[in-house]
């Protein structure tokens, strides 16, 4: 491919209308503190799939086979679903002209889940940006090793202006609790910025000071590792999430349902919300169902795919 094409191709990609995304409120506390109520979530990469590669692949079978005409399908399908459904046509070899064809998808990935055959899904990774949520909540949420991988924001070297809390919906629909919540999280605030600052202070007073420290970035990570120690569980900590799409439908039936802690529940809500969007035949399943605390919770007659 010429520089040009490449060119070409990024600028046909960039271009594309935006992946799904849902941005919360933005909430301020009277001296200025940032806080918000409700998951942001971003969809930040979906898979990438070109298929023209596996010509010589089936052009390699006899030609009776019709193999060779397995691309000629004038149906697209979202990336997700075309891999997954060429990777379990490829289980049976089914590529010739009996096949279920791209607009019968639908049937055939149906068909996939209620075999229980998910390993099909696990080739297609979706990565989700979630910022509003908790420390407790991804505490839970990291506990989702396989199939997933994450990159959290770290409160070593992060702090200042940019700590940010989440507010838990029972305090927000108090006015008691939700003046409790905004009078700690500004003593937190407060505090923890008066320890970071008295820990720099009194490196510059001792030779040695009471932290190690070789460089500046080093120091500045062993302060706040120091300072954060005060910080609660209700401070935002932002996490990027990949995970291949059984390990996202894995979450949502286990993170969806009535008995999830409330706030993990409301995220994995909006992150079906999303995914839904990109894949819906992968997601579709899910039914979504109002529970007894007004919040909504998500059920599959396939929760083993």
């Amino acid at each position: 491919m010429s520089e040009f094409d490449k060119r070409k191709s990024i600028e046909q990609i960039l271009s594309k209308e935006p992946l799904p995304f849902i941005n919360p409120e933005v909430y301020e506390t009277q001296s200025g503190l940032t806080y918000l109520r409700s998951p942001g979530i971003a969809v930040i990469s979906i898979p990438y799939v070109d298929l023209r590669g596996t010509q010589g692949f089936l052009d390699g079978f006899p030609r009776e086979l019709e193999f060779y005409k397995y691309l000629n399908d004038p149906t697209p399908l979202p990336p997700a679903e075309t891999l997954s459904k060429f990777a379990g046509q490829l289980c049976y070899l089914s590529h010739g002209p009996n096949r279920t064809l791209n607009k019968d998808a639908r049937t055939y990935l149906k068909n996939i889940k209620e075999s229980g055959h998910g390993s099909v899904l696990e080739h297609s990774n979706i990565s989700i940006l979630l910022w509003g949520v908790s420390r407790s909540l991804t505490h839970e949420l990291v506990r989702h090793r396989a199939g997933f991988g994450f990159s959290q924001v770290s409160q070593r070297y992060v702090g200042g202006r940019t700590l940010r809390f989440v507010e838990r919906p029972e305090y927000a629909g108090d006015e008691f609790l939700h003046g409790l919540f905004e009078d700690r999280i500004e003593s937190t605030q407060r505090e923890y910025e008066y320890i970071t600052d008295y820990l720099l202070e009194k490196q510059k007073q001792s030779l040695g000071g009471i932290l190690s420290a070789e460089h500046k970035t080093d120091l500045r990570k062993k302060v706040r590792q120091a300072a954060r120690s005060l910080l609660p569980n209700e401070t935002e900590a932002p996490v990027v999430v990949t995970g291949n799409v059984r390990a996202w439908r894995h979450f949502l039936n286990v993170r969806g349902g009535e008995h999830a802690e409330v706030e993990i529940r409301k995220a994995a809500f909006e992150t079906y919300r999303c995914l839904n969007l990109v894949a819906p035949m992968l997601f579709e399943d899910f039914e979504v169902k109002q529970l007894s605390d007004s919040t909504n919770g998500l059920s599959t007659p396939y929760p083993k795919v």
